[in-house]
């Protein structure tokens, strides 16, 4: 009989490629999941990884068994919400990782909701980029993740989490007050291929936003500043040490002085949002309404981001 804590140590290591990791994931020690590995290799009586200089891999009975695996994981996580709603469910807490825009735009407005709606659901925030939050979905570290696209993250179909997409927003170009584009009503980014570029670090989704844009415009910006923080991106903007692509919620509120917001011209940069769960967890009754105040959140925050941007104002 396979016994299901060791699919999902199996489920991690493949995520995570080393023992090592995974185990951090699980918060084991890295000799504890090499013991639920043997006992699984002998549970199914097949060689289920090989390790090499880079890591851990699976061999193909592995591959096998976490197709299952993500099929069994998924149901288990039914079962749970089935027994929780069985139990009336009305009473628990939730854990919710998001970046900070998500945060401002969809998470806080949601719990302000949840207040009033279902006041049994203690909602707990982590501030955690896309790229974090989703293996924290995956390693339970947290219920609900609410993330972005980027390249290298798990597809809408991947079998183990539930996406339910939240909103899209476009990118806005920033330029200083002195720029050449300053006075045009939208920005071509072409016209920005040799300009100094500021902007956040590789692993941050919005990075990769930004490099594919213009990247589809014909050039390969020069990054010579980078923040994940898109107030010091806008404030090195206004320092006249380059431009910038930033997303049009999170210069909502900001001091734009010494700064140009302009659309993009042409099809604008977007970043697509969404909130995931492990596959199977989506209609348990603590999760069911989290994922439903997110939706009503982001639709006032649709509606929000197809608004012009905010012009910014010269002068420091």
């Amino acid at each position: 009989m396979i016994e299901a804590r060791r699919l999902h140590i199996l489920r991690a290591v493949a995520d995570h490629r080393t023992v090592t990791a995974a185990a951090a994931a699980l918060y084991l020690t890295p000799s504890a999941v090499s013991q639920q590995l043997t006992a699984l290799e002998q549970e199914t009586g097949h060689r289920l990884v090989e390790r090499g200089a880079k890591g851990v891999r699976l061999t193909p009975a592995g591959e096998i068994l976490l197709n299952h695996t993500n099929a069994v994981l998924a149901q288990l996580e039914r079962a749970e919400a089935e027994l929780a709603a069985y139990g009336s469910g009305e009473a628990g807490t939730v854990t919710v990782a998001a970046f900070a825009t998500g945060i401002a735009e969809v998470v806080a407005p949601a719990v302000s909701r949840l207040a009033r709606t279902a006041p049994g659901i203690r909602i707990r925030v982590q501030d955690a980029e896309g790229d974090a939050s989703l293996p924290m979905v995956l390693d339970r570290q947290v219920d609900v993740a609410v993330a972005v696209e980027y390249r290298g993250a798990p597809p809408a179909d991947d079998p183990r989490l539930t996406h339910v997409p939240l909103y899209a927003e476009p990118f806005d170009a920033v330029v200083p007050v002195a720029h050449r584009m300053a006075g045009t009503p939208e920005v071509p980014l072409a016209e920005l291929a040799k300009d100094p570029w500021i902007g956040p670090y590789p692993g941050n989704p919005c990075h990769d936003v930004v490099v594919l844009a213009c990247e589809s415009a014909g050039f390969q910006p020069r990054l010579e500043h980078s923040s994940d923080d898109f107030r010091a991106v806008v404030a090195l903007a206004s320092a006249d040490a380059g431009v910038a692509l930033v997303p049009r919620s999170a210069l909502r509120g900001m001091d734009l002085t010494g700064v140009v917001v302009r659309p993009v011209d042409g099809v604008a940069p977007t970043r697509r949002v969404f909130a995931a769960v492990r596959r199977g967890a989506e209609e348990h009754p603590l999760i069911r309404p989290v994922l439903d105040a997110l939706g009503e959140a982001a639709g006032h925050q649709a509606l929000s981001s197809h608004s012009r941007p905010p012009a910014g104002r010269a002068g420091m």
